[in-house]
């Protein structure tokens, strides 16, 4: 088990909160934590900060959020790690004080615009991950039972093998911008009523990069990517259910200046079933059985998920709609090696047509239960 603490404790929010009310709680404790703020405890002050940032990172991103509702700091069991990273999740971690995306703006407020090196917001001279990526892939509900294996084929920008990834023509490099000194920002200091302010804004030259291209690549036309399809294996392990996401780690865009690459997120639709449901791990069915089964039981086959066959004795009075369970043939818990069961309700047919000698049995097994005599159809003229 994870010794990490709860995220919606770290931002002493309830699990229920709202995007806003988090991203409030976010500010409130940034800045409670911030080393700047807390010069005579600053060892402690940056643990503190690390957490309440890497709990904002995770809940602040609803993909994110929603598998940490349902798989907390560790993910499922053996899930994490591997080299498929099926149903990995794991927070990306807390590099120094790196960036914080469109939350820049709020330790500039704070603290005057001097938060690291890539806390400005507009500033992207530094390392910055690639984005992340979404696909919704269906399967059958038989693969969702048993897991399975499936090849994807997405549409993503790689980096240019010409020039790898730099954007500029082999055998020249990018160059720092000269006008914003390689920061990617401009900085103005206006004289209001108020005393001085400082802005930024990014660097038009360079459009924010701190680099300017002077010769860019024939190949990418200087963007250092370039846009291709990708063969993805894709493990969907057993238990999965309607909606849950596969996440397969550096398979998004590639990042900028030696950032990682980003995620690819899989949401997992499961095909209607014509004859089973599942209702949470257990799979649920009707079978039909006839009216002599019910009555005096009877040994019958059972169709289950696996596509083998379970026998289950029905035994004699069975009435109709009656329920009856075959424990842990039911799906996998992802999480663990418990399984569901195996629940059906047995639908009892009545003949729609009998023969004369059918006919004769019955009526002798209703005279001798002193139930009435069926009344006859009368013909055209009575």
């Amino acid at each position: 088990m994870s010794d990490k603490k709860d995220y919606y404790e770290v931002l002493g929010v309830e699990k229920n909160a709202t995007d806003e009310e988090i991203k409030k709680a976010y500010r409130k404790m940034a800045k409670k934590y911030h080393p700047d703020a807390n010069p005579d405890n600053k060892q402690e002050a940056e643990a503190k900060f690390k957490e309440v940032n890497e709990a904002y990172e995770t809940l602040s991103d609803s993909q994110k959020r929603q598998m940490y509702d349902q798989f907390g700091h560790n993910g499922p069991q053996g899930g994490f790690g591997g080299g498929n990273g099926y149903y990995s999740y794991s927070s990306s971690g807390f590099d120094g004080f790196g960036d914080f995306g469109d939350l820049g703006d709020i330790f500039s407020s704070f603290f005057g615009g001097g938060f690291g090196s890539r806390g400005n917001k507009g500033s992207n001279s530094g390392p910055k991950k690639g984005a992340d990526l979404r696909y919704s892939l269906d399967i059958t509900f038989e693969e969702a039972f048993l897991g399975t294996e499936k090849v994807i084929n997405i549409s993503r920008n790689e980096n240019c093998n010409t020039c790898k990834g730099t954007g500029a023509k082999p055998g020249t490099k990018p160059e720092k911008c000269s006008v914003c000194g390689g920061t990617g920002q401009i900085r103005q200091v206006q004289t209001t009523i108020l005393g001085q302010m400082q802005t930024t804004r990014p660097c038009s030259n360079c459009h924010g990069t701190g680099e300017v291209i002077k010769e860019p690549c024939d190949n990418c036309k200087g963007k250092g990517t370039v846009r291709k399809q990708a063969k993805i294996r894709v493990k969907i392990p057993a238990g999965i259910d309607d909606n849950q996401t596969v996440v397969l780690r550096g398979e998004g865009e590639p990042g900028e200046k030696g950032g990682s690459k980003g995620d690819l997120y899989i949401t997992i639709h499961i095909k209607k079933h014509s004859i089973f449901t599942r209702k949470g791990n257990n799979v649920i069915c009707d079978i039909p059985i006839t009216f002599t089964q019910a009555t005096l039981g009877a040994e019958i086959e059972i169709p289950m998920v696996d596509g083998t066959n379970a026998k289950y004795i029905i035994p004699e009075g069975t009435q109709p709609g009656t329920k009856f369970t075959i424990r842990n043939k039911g799906f996998k818990n992802i999480n663990s090696n418990y399984y569901g069961d195996f629940v059906f309700t047995v639908q009892v047919q009545v003949p729609k047509r009998l023969s004369k000698e059918q006919r004769e049995i019955l009526l002798q097994l209703a005279k001798t239960m002193n139930e009435q005599p069926p009344v006859k159809k009368k013909g055209l003229f009575g």
